[in-house]
Formats: structure tokens, sequence, C-alpha cells
């Protein structure tokens, strides 16, 4: 992309331009070679708004670049999590997914029914969980809050 084309972009897009930029240089950091498959997995990555697992991150990849293969997916994404720039998930009965480190602490809640992530944020649990902890004589180092739901009223939102 040029100088023009990127001050074209729109604010998210520039966002996910620099998200990609970081975790290439995470890679460059541990001595990974950036490839164009990789750069494909990477600029998908940093677009991604939800928590997509390794094939879903393939299949939007080598629509960007078709020699994108499943083995780079899985290698590069052990290596980015090595690196600190994004987080696994292994929620129950899935496979694992990921997405960036770079945003604001949240938990999520899994539907079970469709596989729906949807993430929040509660001031309320925060505070409730540092007063159990202290309360016990403990501070939180880090903590993953996954609540596993179903919709009261039937209706299904589909899978994220």
């Amino acid at each position: 992309m040029n100088s023009h084309e990127n001050s074209l972009r729109t604010p998210a897009g520039q966002a996910a331009d620099a998200k990609a930029r970081h975790l290439e240089q995470a890679l460059r950091d541990a001595g990974v070679r950036i490839t164009r498959q990789r750069s494909a997995l990477l600029e998908v990555m940093a677009a991604a708004d939800d928590h997509p697992d390794a094939v879903e991150l393939h299949r939007r990849a080598k629509a960007l670049e078709a020699g994108v293969s499943l083995s780079t997916v899985y290698r590069t994404l052990s290596e980015l999590e090595a690196q600190g720039v994004i987080l696994r998930h292994a929620f129950e009965g899935a496979p694992a997914r990921f997405e960036t480190t770079d945003r604001q602490h949240h938990d999520h809640m899994i539907d079970i029914e469709t596989g729906a992530v949807i993430e929040f944020c509660s001031d309320r649990i925060e505070r409730l969980q540092a007063e159990i902890a202290a309360e016990l004589g403990f501070e939180i180092i880090r903590h993953r809050l996954e609540l596993y739901v179903r919709r009261k009223d039937g209706r299904s939102r589909g899978p994220a």
C-alpha cells in the first residue's frame, strides 16, 4: 500500500495496520522470516474483531494469499503466543480461539448452542473478585472469566 492509499484508510483500518506491524515486529524479534503467507495471516489477525480459530484464520488468510498453509498458521500462532502478543482461548468443547493482547481487559460469555463468544466488562465483577481475593489474603495478578450461557428466549444470534 502506498502512502496515499494509507492516508485514505479509515481509523479502524489504520489501527489494524499498526497492529499488523506490531505482530510482524514480534515475529522478527523472534527471528521468524516474514513471508507473504505470514503477512496475510498477520493482516487477518490484526483485523479480526472476533475470536477466530486456526481454521477460520487459515480460511481468511487464504482469501488474501492463496499459498497460506494450515501448518504455517499453527506455527505462526504458536510463535505469536510465545511472544505474548496474542492470547489462546481454550473454550470448552471448541477448538482454541485467538485474539490479540492489545485490547483492554474483558471477560467472555460463550453461547453453548451457537459457539458465539461475547465480550463484556463489569466493574462490579472486578471489584468482587478483588474483595474475595483480599479477604482470603491474596491479590489478583491476572484472571480469566468465562461464562457458558444459553439465551433465555431461545433465539440464536449465530456463531461469532
